[in-house]
């Protein structure tokens, strides 16, 4: 079975147009744009896109129908008039706010994002390629009626939307963003063919002040969010025995037909907007248990987007660079130099001296939560039973 811990080529559809990089807030903003450009040109560098079984493709917009699987037609309405003047604000669809600039490009480049989600979604499902990635998505934070914390619609969401219309009967969704995913939780809340697992540092330090442990879905839909808050300051080894304490055996119990995943590099130590110290390293590891886990429990179908991240050019060109690779089927040497006309590219956009190398140095191991015992005076472990004790008995599972 094709494996990111081996050197074997997996079919991956990677979603790619330039005119992306138009979802620009404006100088200033965390959100910038050239963390995707940066990548793709990363990426490029060591031939991904270019590879064995690997496809670039672009896709059109998401439609005004497409949109509304998720979004109201008054909010995608209020986005287009907010789009055409930029000047003005919308506080109560979220537009025009401290987080959410205007800008022209703000309904057409928000759509592109979406299409390239949904397009990868439905290339899974239908067959074309087991795998397929758009870095540029994974804005989880957009609500059905306003923006919310830099997202303006909700590419993953959408995708998940989409395979539901598609006739998928069950579809899970894992967030390792830094940032609780609640826009995808708020979208699937009650709805028991999703399962929504997000791990992230701790409401009360972070936005959005949600996913605590005890959110676990609606009324109809009893386990179908889990969450995991992570202490501020989590390190490699914290974040890498909670994830596995918790998503693989939710997801051999849930066996969803389609594995989407979220992979904000904003968990890193570098990143300036949030309080965990997680490396490159570790990121990279969950990518490969993510792409691992897709083979294991949904017959090798995975639909993998980027997040936030706000190292530009440090940290998130090469954590999704790793996400393509492993993807791919075609892992990088973690101790490989970054090619030099990528180094050249981030000087000539950023005038910093880019990374050496596709590691952080770290060894990102961890121990296990089933064989290493559990410390009750542990911050890390307290977190993990919290999310156990509250979601795995929904799913038949002793916590």
């Amino acid at each position: 079975m094709p494996d990111a811990e081996h050197d074997t080529p997996c079919g991956l559809h990677l979603f790619w147009d330039d005119a992306v990089t138009a979802y620009d807030f404006g100088p200033g903003h965390p959100m910038d744009p050239t963390r995707l450009a940066l990548t793709k040109h990363l990426v490029d560098a060591y031939g991904l896109s270019r590879g064995p079984g690997v496809t670039e493709r672009a896709a059109p917009p998401a439609g005004d129908s497409t949109l509304r699987l998720v979004h109201t037609a008054e909010y995608i309405a209020a986005v287009r008039a907010v789009a055409a003047d930029p000047a003005r604000s919308d506080q109560r669809h979220g537009l025009g706010t401290d987080d959410n600039w205007a800008f022209p490009a703000l309904h057409t480049a928000s759509a592109l994002i979406a299409g390239q989600s949904v397009a990868a979604a439905e290339a899974v499902w239908r067959g074309e390629s087991p795998h397929a990635v758009n870095f540029a998505g994974g804005l989880h934070h957009a609500m059905p009626d306003r923006a919310s914390g830099f997202c303006i619609y909700n590419d993953p969401a959408l995708a998940i939307a989409r395979l539901l219309e598609l006739g998928a009967e069950r579809v899970a969704y894992v967030d390792v963003d830094v940032h609780h995913g609640d826009g995808v939780q708020q979208a699937f809340w009650n709805d028991p063919r999703v399962l929504t697992v997000s791990l992230h540092e701790n409401p009360a330090t972070l936005f959005p002040q949600t996913g605590w442990a005890t959110e676990t879905g609606g009324p109809d839909a009893p386990g179908s969010a889990a969450n995991l808050p992570l202490p501020a300051g989590t390190g490699d080894s914290g974040w890498l025995r909670a994830f596995h304490a918790l998503v693989p055996e939710l997801l051999a119990a849930f066996r969803p037909q389609v594995l989407v995943t979220q992979h904000g590099a904003d968990t890193h130590v570098e990143d300036p907007l949030a309080h965990l110290a997680v490396s490159l390293d570790a990121q990279r590891t969950v990518a490969e248990s993510l792409h691992r886990l897709a083979h294991e429990t949904a017959g090798g179908r995975w639909v993998a987007l980027g997040g936030g991240g706000y190292a530009v050019a440090d940290v998130v060109p090469r954590t999704w660079t790793h996400l393509v690779a492993t993807a791919a089927g075609r892992p990088l040497d973690p101790a490989a130099e970054t090619p030099e006309e990528w180094r050249a590219e981030v000087y000539r956009r950023t005038r910093q001296s880019a990374p050496l190398r596709m590691t952080d140095g770290a060894r990102a191991d961890w121990r296990d939560f089933h064989d290493g015992g559990y410390d009750p005076a542990d911050r890390l472990d307290q977190a993990v039973l919290a999310a156990r004790r509250a979601v795995l008995p929904h799913h038949g599972l002793l916590p």
